[in-house]
């Protein structure tokens, strides 16, 4: 059993900042396979960013510089932030974890306007 509770929006500026804390069977975030994937209306889930054994991380295609995640193992959350959103950032961005994904959070609404 896994909970992911995702946090977090669009701060002043337009930068992007989301928390995901998962609880439950999540024993290491790399080895889970925790990221984010991020899904636009009408559009596909896809993936903006996920950790990967035995510690790194791997993007979405597109989302290599703009976007960065990191990680904090012992409170099992994770951070994603992106600077300068533009209205095609526009989508619902959940949590995640496994490989391929098994678990996701409720999935927060990230509207940029033009």
């Amino acid at each position: 059993q896994v909970a992911l509770v995702e946090s977090g929006g669009v701060q002043s500026g337009g930068s992007l900042r989301l928390a995901c804390k998962a609880s439950g069977d999540i024993f290491d975030i790399y080895s889970a396979g925790m990221g984010w994937y991020r899904q636009a209306p009408g559009e596909e889930r896809e993936l903006v960013a996920e950790f990967t054994t035995p510690r790194a991380s791997r993007f979405g295609d597109g989302y290599r510089g703009r976007f960065t995640v990191s990680a904090d193992n012992y409170n099992k959350e994770i951070l994603l932030r992106a600077n300068s959103l533009k209205p095609e950032d526009t989508a619902v961005y959940y949590c995640k974890a496994g490989t391929p994904p098994q678990y996701w959070g409720q999935g927060i609404q990230i509207t940029v306007s033009p």
